[in-house]
Protein backbone atom coordinates (compact mmCIF):
# COMPACT_ATOMS: atom_id res chain seq x y z
CA UNK A 1 0.00 0.00 0.00
CA UNK A 2 1.25 3.56 -0.79
CA UNK A 3 0.05 6.57 0.86
CA UNK A 4 0.88 10.01 1.51
CA UNK A 5 0.82 11.78 5.01
CA UNK A 6 -0.38 15.41 3.89
CA UNK A 7 0.85 17.29 6.54
CA UNK A 8 4.18 16.93 8.60
CA UNK A 9 3.18 18.28 12.39
CA UNK A 10 3.34 16.45 15.34
CA UNK A 11 0.46 14.41 14.38
CA UNK A 12 1.62 13.43 10.65
CA UNK A 13 4.68 12.23 12.28
CA UNK A 14 3.06 9.95 14.50
CA UNK A 15 1.15 8.54 11.41
CA UNK A 16 4.06 8.16 9.67
CA UNK A 17 5.00 5.24 12.42
CA UNK A 18 2.10 3.75 11.94
CA UNK A 19 2.62 -0.04 9.32
CA UNK A 20 0.55 1.97 6.50
CA UNK A 21 2.64 0.74 3.79
CA UNK A 22 4.88 3.06 1.94
CA UNK A 23 4.77 6.13 3.31
CA UNK A 24 5.47 9.63 1.79
CA UNK A 25 5.24 13.12 3.63
CA UNK A 26 3.89 16.57 2.21
CA UNK A 27 3.30 19.82 3.98
CA UNK A 28 2.75 23.30 2.69
CA UNK A 29 6.37 23.88 4.03
CA UNK A 30 8.43 21.55 2.26
CA UNK A 31 10.88 21.75 4.74
CA UNK A 32 8.61 20.20 7.54
CA UNK A 33 8.21 17.34 5.20
CA UNK A 34 11.72 16.87 4.57
CA UNK A 35 12.58 17.15 8.33
CA UNK A 36 9.33 14.06 9.05
CA UNK A 37 10.73 12.17 6.34
CA UNK A 38 14.22 12.02 6.90
CA UNK A 39 13.29 10.88 10.94
CA UNK A 40 11.68 7.96 9.22
CA UNK A 41 13.55 7.16 6.30
CA UNK A 42 10.73 8.28 4.07
CA UNK A 43 10.43 10.15 0.63
CA UNK A 44 8.66 13.30 -0.07
CA UNK A 45 6.13 14.41 -2.51
CA UNK A 46 6.52 17.93 -2.96
CA UNK A 47 4.37 18.66 -6.35
CA UNK A 48 2.02 16.44 -5.19
CA UNK A 49 2.26 14.39 -8.49
CA UNK A 50 2.13 10.89 -6.25
CA UNK A 51 0.03 7.69 -7.08
CA UNK A 52 -1.04 6.70 -4.09
CA UNK A 53 -3.55 4.29 -2.47
CA UNK A 54 -4.63 6.06 0.53
CA UNK A 55 -4.10 9.69 2.10
CA UNK A 56 -3.91 10.54 5.31
CA UNK A 57 -5.28 14.58 5.44
CA UNK A 58 -3.39 15.61 9.43
CA UNK A 59 -3.44 19.23 9.24
CA UNK A 60 -4.95 21.57 11.60
CA UNK A 61 -9.00 21.84 11.03
CA UNK A 62 -8.58 25.06 9.89
CA UNK A 63 -7.21 23.85 7.07
CA UNK A 64 -8.47 20.49 6.17
CA UNK A 65 -10.53 21.65 3.77
CA UNK A 66 -8.14 22.83 1.63
CA UNK A 67 -5.60 19.75 1.71
CA UNK A 68 -9.18 17.74 0.84
CA UNK A 69 -9.18 19.80 -1.85
CA UNK A 70 -5.54 19.92 -3.52
CA UNK A 71 -5.11 16.07 -2.90
CA UNK A 72 -8.23 15.67 -5.12
CA UNK A 73 -5.74 15.89 -7.82
CA UNK A 74 -4.33 13.01 -6.97
CA UNK A 75 -7.26 10.90 -7.30
CA UNK A 76 -6.63 8.60 -4.27
CA UNK A 77 -8.39 4.96 -4.07
CA UNK A 78 -8.95 6.32 -0.10
CA UNK A 79 -8.36 9.31 1.96
CA UNK A 80 -8.85 9.99 5.57
CA UNK A 81 -8.12 12.67 7.89
CA UNK A 82 -6.97 13.04 11.77
CA UNK A 83 -7.67 16.60 11.68
CA UNK A 84 -9.90 16.80 15.05
CA UNK A 85 -12.90 17.84 13.68
CA UNK A 86 -16.02 15.49 11.49
CA UNK A 87 -18.29 17.32 9.95
CA UNK A 88 -16.84 19.80 7.71
CA UNK A 89 -13.64 17.65 6.30
CA UNK A 90 -16.22 14.56 5.78
CA UNK A 91 -18.32 16.95 3.43
CA UNK A 92 -15.30 18.01 1.84
CA UNK A 93 -14.68 14.42 1.35
CA UNK A 94 -17.64 14.09 -0.27
CA UNK A 95 -17.47 16.97 -2.62
CA UNK A 96 -14.06 16.36 -3.38
CA UNK A 97 -13.26 12.57 -3.91
CA UNK A 98 -16.82 11.17 -4.41
CA UNK A 99 -15.90 8.09 -5.49
CA UNK A 100 -13.24 7.42 -2.86
CA UNK A 101 -13.06 5.15 0.24
CA UNK A 102 -13.12 8.05 2.98
CA UNK A 103 -13.27 8.22 6.43
CA UNK A 104 -12.39 10.62 9.78
CA UNK A 105 -10.25 9.66 12.71
CA UNK A 106 -9.58 12.06 15.78
CA UNK A 107 -7.35 10.65 17.84
CA UNK A 108 -8.27 11.41 21.49
CA UNK A 109 -4.79 12.42 22.95
CA UNK A 110 -1.49 14.08 21.97
CA UNK A 111 0.49 11.61 19.95
CA UNK A 112 3.22 11.49 23.33
CA UNK A 113 0.02 9.97 24.95
CA UNK A 114 -0.64 7.13 23.04
CA UNK A 115 -1.77 4.57 22.43
CA UNK A 116 -5.34 5.50 23.78
CA UNK A 117 -9.03 5.65 21.81
CA UNK A 118 -9.77 6.99 18.52
CA UNK A 119 -13.22 8.07 17.30
CA UNK A 120 -14.07 7.03 13.39
CA UNK A 121 -16.96 8.09 10.92
CA UNK A 122 -16.96 5.98 8.03
CA UNK A 123 -18.68 7.33 5.31
CA UNK A 124 -17.63 4.61 2.16
CA UNK A 125 -15.27 2.14 3.53
CA UNK A 126 -13.35 -0.76 2.26
CA UNK A 127 -9.83 -2.33 1.88
CA UNK A 128 -7.59 0.36 2.93
CA UNK A 129 -10.03 2.44 5.14
CA UNK A 130 -9.91 -1.16 6.66
CA UNK A 131 -6.20 -1.14 6.90
CA UNK A 132 -5.91 2.31 8.06
CA UNK A 133 -7.98 1.06 11.47
CA UNK A 134 -5.70 -2.05 11.77
CA UNK A 135 -2.55 0.10 11.73
CA UNK A 136 -4.46 2.02 14.55
CA UNK A 137 -5.28 -1.08 16.83
CA UNK A 138 -1.86 -2.76 15.97
CA UNK A 139 -0.20 0.28 17.28
CA UNK A 140 -2.39 -0.50 20.73
CA UNK A 141 -5.34 2.38 19.99
CA UNK A 142 -8.75 1.37 20.42
CA UNK A 143 -11.14 2.38 17.09
CA UNK A 144 -14.59 3.25 17.44
CA UNK A 145 -17.26 4.55 15.75
CA UNK A 146 -19.51 7.41 16.14
CA UNK A 147 -21.35 10.28 13.77
CA UNK A 148 -20.03 13.29 13.08
CA UNK A 149 -22.98 15.13 15.26
CA UNK A 150 -21.73 13.17 18.25
CA UNK A 151 -18.30 13.49 17.75
CA UNK A 152 -18.39 17.52 17.43
CA UNK A 153 -20.92 17.79 19.85
CA UNK A 154 -18.95 15.99 22.74
CA UNK A 155 -15.78 17.98 21.76
CA UNK A 156 -17.41 21.36 23.12
CA UNK A 157 -16.87 20.17 26.32
CA UNK A 158 -14.35 17.49 26.47
CA UNK A 159 -11.98 19.82 24.70
CA UNK A 160 -13.11 23.59 24.36
CA UNK A 161 -14.76 23.26 28.24
CA UNK A 162 -12.23 21.82 29.92
CA UNK A 163 -9.58 23.23 28.27
CA UNK A 164 -10.86 26.86 29.04
CA UNK A 165 -11.43 25.87 32.57
CA UNK A 166 -8.31 24.49 33.29
CA UNK A 167 -6.56 27.43 31.76
CA UNK A 168 -8.49 29.76 33.61
CA UNK A 169 -7.34 27.97 37.04
CA UNK A 170 -3.46 28.84 35.69
CA UNK A 171 -4.11 32.29 34.88
CA UNK A 172 -6.43 32.77 38.25
CA UNK A 173 -3.76 31.04 40.41
CA UNK A 174 -1.17 32.76 42.74
CA UNK A 175 2.12 31.24 43.35
CA UNK A 176 2.03 29.19 46.96
CA UNK A 177 4.72 27.26 48.96
CA UNK A 178 4.64 23.74 48.01
CA UNK A 179 3.99 22.61 51.42
CA UNK A 180 0.16 24.42 51.20
CA UNK A 181 -0.47 21.84 48.15
CA UNK A 182 -3.87 19.41 48.47
CA UNK A 183 -4.53 16.49 46.33
CA UNK A 184 -7.21 19.08 44.39
CA UNK A 185 -4.43 21.70 43.65
CA UNK A 186 -1.95 18.79 42.86
CA UNK A 187 -4.29 17.70 40.12
CA UNK A 188 -5.20 20.82 38.85
CA UNK A 189 -1.58 21.83 38.65
CA UNK A 190 -0.70 19.06 36.71
CA UNK A 191 -3.34 19.28 34.18
CA UNK A 192 -2.53 23.07 33.60
CA UNK A 193 1.70 21.80 33.35
CA UNK A 194 0.28 18.72 31.12
CA UNK A 195 -2.27 21.64 28.64
CA UNK A 196 0.47 24.06 28.67
CA UNK A 197 3.22 21.94 27.63
CA UNK A 198 0.90 21.61 23.94
CA UNK A 199 0.83 24.03 21.05
CA UNK A 200 -0.78 27.18 21.59
CA UNK A 201 -1.68 27.09 18.56
CA UNK A 202 -3.85 23.50 18.15
CA UNK A 203 -5.71 24.57 21.27
CA UNK A 204 -6.42 28.07 19.60
CA UNK A 205 -8.04 25.93 16.98
CA UNK A 206 -10.20 24.15 19.08
CA UNK A 207 -11.36 27.18 20.61
CA UNK A 208 -12.56 28.70 17.26
CA UNK A 209 -14.15 25.33 16.12
CA UNK A 210 -16.17 24.11 19.07
CA UNK A 211 -18.23 26.43 21.71
CA UNK A 212 -17.70 25.27 25.29
CA UNK A 213 -15.77 28.30 26.59
CA UNK A 214 -18.38 30.31 27.15
CA UNK A 215 -20.37 27.93 29.31
CA UNK A 216 -17.83 27.80 31.49
CA UNK A 217 -16.98 31.42 31.93
CA UNK A 218 -20.69 31.60 32.69
CA UNK A 219 -20.47 28.86 35.48
CA UNK A 220 -17.78 30.67 36.91
CA UNK A 221 -19.43 33.69 37.18
CA UNK A 222 -22.60 31.74 38.92
CA UNK A 223 -20.33 30.24 41.26
CA UNK A 224 -18.60 34.13 41.98
CA UNK A 225 -22.07 35.46 42.34
CA UNK A 226 -23.46 32.62 44.41
CA UNK A 227 -24.75 33.56 48.59
CA UNK A 228 -24.53 30.52 50.55
CA UNK A 229 -27.49 28.29 49.69
CA UNK A 230 -27.12 29.23 45.93
CA UNK A 231 -23.85 28.29 46.22
CA UNK A 232 -24.54 24.43 47.97
CA UNK A 233 -27.50 24.16 44.90
CA UNK A 234 -24.64 24.61 42.46
CA UNK A 235 -22.38 22.31 44.36
CA UNK A 236 -25.21 19.42 44.35
CA UNK A 237 -25.72 20.05 40.80
CA UNK A 238 -22.28 19.79 40.09
CA UNK A 239 -21.89 16.95 42.08
CA UNK A 240 -24.84 14.86 39.61
CA UNK A 241 -23.35 16.08 36.62
CA UNK A 242 -21.25 13.66 35.15
CA UNK A 243 -19.69 15.21 31.49
CA UNK A 244 -19.31 11.17 30.19
CA UNK A 245 -21.96 8.58 29.41
CA UNK A 246 -20.52 5.43 31.43
CA UNK A 247 -23.51 3.39 30.01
Amino acid sequence: MDTLILGAGTMGRWLGGLDLGTITYADRDPAAAAAAAATADRATDTELSGSYDLICVAVPMSAATGAIRRASRLDPAAIVDVTGEMAGPLAALERYHPSAQRASFHPLFAPANAPGAVAAVTAVGGQYTDRFVEALETAGNTVFETTAADHDDAMETIQAAAHTAILAYGLAADTVPDEFETPISRTLEGLREQVTDGDPAVYAEIQDRFDGAERVAAAAQELADADRAAFEDLFEAARHTDSTDHG
